[in-house]
């Protein structure tokens, strides 16, 4: 199985496919050159970005993401300070050292091919790498891919066929489970909430104080992104002139102490929701929840749920929000996808709501097929969520739509207290294989590749 921990990760904006994806998969071919003995021999390395990588890749940070790889940045402990300083080294100098030990001339415009008319089969998030000698021979190739939430493949991997439709990537656990049914009736047998029984998988892992320590590093980095959204004023990076929003409504909620009542939830959510958003467009440090374009729906629900009476943070309630939330996004992880490059935005909004409704029916105190229910009214609608941001930015619809999604999660929660599981007529599996054949069947031109939708109606902002 695969850990929670996966799920969140910390990283730098804007895209956790097109950005955090990219730089560990550089990083991972020099470390591969340095294992075969090559690294001493490579004075060339180039890049070809293939599918959405090439064709929404300047605007998600993906040349960017790629240089820094190769340098020997990664996603978790970035400093975007430093990333922007070695960027303008290598494009000033037109060198640059790989892994930190090899030096080679690398001209960006050069040595970094955007194929965007190259779609891969296996997924259109594709990226060949290539060393080569002095002479001009080719010392290594490899592809792979980043398959969304900054989660990578090699070729090899994805042309594996699993042997099951189960969970299944080497690590025993004690409560196995391939689908929400097998979750749901795991916890039946235990009597445990889906949120204990995860923290059992967990322990699989590492340590249980591990584990808790790590929840709590992804608690902590969403507030932190969350608390430097609200301070940051001016405009987006990229063209299209967006000017951060979530510090003015921000002090207009503060100015008012008794705003922070339940019928000005609509206001917080948005203004925790866009603090993050804005701060992933911007290229600064977020969490993948599940990815980086929906990174703001589960830490504003949890900023203004899972607080103590004096509205301080509670370190119990977030740690059973994100281990509930984080046992939702290992299905749709495992059973289709989180990538917009391959669902659209279902796959990465759709499928943060569902997560957060989850969580938020779990802190509830809802039954584990109550907080299914939450999790399947989250995914029910978002279905056929397109992605098509407006030059190829992580800004245009992207940032409003993380608000309306968190909004729709505490709603999709709410619906669920209400409910039997009786009188719920869509499982949870059927939405997420639902949502699997939608976006196998949705057109590419809406599936973050800037060709259709609002990117090519929008002209400017």
């Amino acid at each position: 199985m695969l850990s929670v921990l996966d799920i969140f990760r910390i990283g730098v904006g804007p895209s956790s496919s097109h950005t955090v994806g990219p730089m560990r998969i550089a990083r991972t071919f020099v470390r591969a050159l340095t294992k075969s003995g090559k690294l001493d021999r490579t004075t060339r390395v180039t890049v070809e970005l293939q599918g959405s990588l090439a064709l929404t890749g300047v605007g998600h940070g993906t040349l960017d993401a790629s240089i820094l790889g190769l340098i020997g940045f990664a996603p978790d402990t970035t400093c975007p300070d430093d990333a922007a300083a070695a960027l303008t080294r290598v494009r000033e100098d037109r060198r640059l050292v790989l892994g930190g030990k090899r030096e080679i001339a690398f001209d960006p415009a050069a040595d970094i091919d955007l194929a965007g008319h190259i779609i891969p089969d296996l997924h259109p998030n594709g990226m060949k790498l290539a060393a080569f000698d002095a002479a001009g021979e080719r010392l290594s190739q490899r592809t792979y891919y980043s398959t969304g939430g900054g989660f990578v493949a090699s070729e090899a991997q994805l042309q594996r066929k699993p042997k099951d439709d189960r969970i299944n990537t080497g690590t025993r656990v004690p409560h196995d489970f391939g689908s929400a049914e097998e979750l749901l009736a795991a916890c039946a047998q235990t009597g445990l909430p889906i949120a204990e029984l995860i923290l059992a998988n967990e322990d699989a892992f590492r340590p249980r104080e591990q584990t808790l320590e790590g929840i709590d590093r992804v608690a902590a980095a969403m507030d932190q992104c969350i608390d430097r959204g609200l301070h940051q004023r001016g405009i987006l990076p990229g063209g299209l002139k967006v000017a951060r929003r979530a510090p003015d409504l921000w002090d207009k909620l503060s100015a008012n102490p008794q705003s922070n009542e339940r019928e000005q939830l609509f206001d917080w959510l948005n203004c925790y929701a866009m603090a993050v958003n804005e701060e992933n467009a911007a290229g600064g440090r977020v969490v993948t929840a599940p990815t980086n374009g929906a990174a703001g729906i589960i830490p504003a629900v949890i900023r203004f749920y899972c607080t103590t009476t004096g509205d301080g943070p509670c370190r119990d309630s977030r740690r059973t929000f994100l281990l509930t939330a984080g046992a939702i996004g290992l299905l749709y992880k495992q059973r289709a996808s989180i990538s917009g490059a391959e669902m659209g935005c279902q796959g990465e909004v759709g499928v943060a709501c569902s997560m957060a409704a989850g969580g938020l029916a779990a802190l509830w105190g809802a039954s584990p097929a109550q907080v299914a229910c939450a999790a399947e009214i989250g995914m029910e609608h978002n279905l056929g969520l397109t992605c098509d941001p407006v030059g190829g930015l992580v800004q245009v619809p992207c940032i409003e739509r993380n608000a309306i999604g968190a909004v729709k999660a505490v709603n999709a929660a709410r619906l669920a207290l209400h409910r039997t599981e009786a009188e719920t007529c869509v499982s949870l599996d059927q939405v997420i294989e639902t949502m699997r054949q939608t976006g196998l069947d949705m057109s590419s031109k809406y599936k973050e590749t800037s060709q259709g939708g609002l990117a090519v109606n929008v002209i400017e902002c």
